[in-house]
């Protein structure tokens, strides 16, 4: 049975050479020679009491549709204004329901450090990043090969674009390299969409002290926050449960007043 990362990286393969074909590597290139400036996600962090990550997302394979409707022009700046530290916007289509255009539409409007999340497997996904205004990129070890990651990791930087390298077990430590700004243990399993906090815990003695550590997934409890950063971690990704509120700006307000109560 074919998981579900595996079926995802196949069909971004298909993707990619769809965009490649209307939009050559080079135009993006060549869009990429004005300066922009970056804002570094990783100090970011590591200056805010709280590190929430608020993540705009309209669906999950899991769940479905969580927000259908929601606008990148609004949200995002609600999660700046309630507190947020920075923030990640989906930009997988097929499967999370986001697009490019959603970095591009927050972008005028926050001065958070926005990470483009989307399973990034080719360079020219780096271009459209840095063209759309993207600060951080994701990379996911489970997607790649070490050397691709390496070589992305590379790329990125030269793009100034920060690196948030996602694993999910020790065996990914070894992707760690020179180019990493930022560790994230995914607590969601990749291949069945199962979530477990406790797989943050459980990495946290392996990881390197000289990184700084983000816990992605499957938070929905202030305590949750207060008891990984006792364990070191700096930066909390936190999507669905703001997402499938009302007012996810609110919902992220109400949370970071619990926070600071715990």
């Amino acid at each position: 049975m074919t998981d579900i990362l595996t079926e995802i990286i196949a069909c971004k393969q298909i993707e990619i050479e769809l965009q490649k074909a209307a939009i050559s590597k080079e135009m993006l290139i060549n869009n990429c020679n004005e300066p922009m400036p970056r804002i570094s996600m990783r100090a970011s962090l590591a200056s805010s009491p709280y590190g929430i990550i608020s993540e705009f997302k309209r669906r999950s394979p899991s769940k479905g549709w969580i927000k259908e409707d929601a606008q990148a022009d609004t949200i995002p700046p609600a999660y700046e204004a309630a507190g947020a530290s920075a923030l990640s916007i989906l930009t997988d289509e097929k499967y999370f329901g986001g697009t490019l255009k959603d970095i591009r539409s927050a972008r005028p409007h926050v001065q958070l450090p926005i990470l483009r999340k989307d399973f990034i497997i080719d360079e020219y996904q780096l271009y459209q990043a840095r063209i759309v205004g993207a600060d951080a990129i994701l990379l996911i070890a489970a997607a790649l090969k070490k050397e691709q990651c390496k070589a992305l990791a590379v790329k990125a930087h030269e793009l100034e674009l920060e690196v948030l390298l996602e694993i999910h077990n020790e065996q990914e430590l070894e992707y760690v390299n020179e180019n990493i700004d930022m560790v994230g243990v995914n607590n969601r399993n990749l291949g069945t969409f199962h979530t477990d906090v406790e797989n943050s815990f459980r990495l946290a003695e392996k990881l390197p002290k000289e990184m700084l550590w983000v816990s992605e997934s499957g938070i929905s409890s202030p305590e949750t926050v207060k008891q990984l950063r006792a364990a070191g971690f700096r930066g909390f990704l936190i999507g669905e449960n703001f997402m499938k509120t009302p007012e996810p700006g609110e919902a992220l307000k109400e949370f970071i007043t619990q926070l600071e109560v715990c």
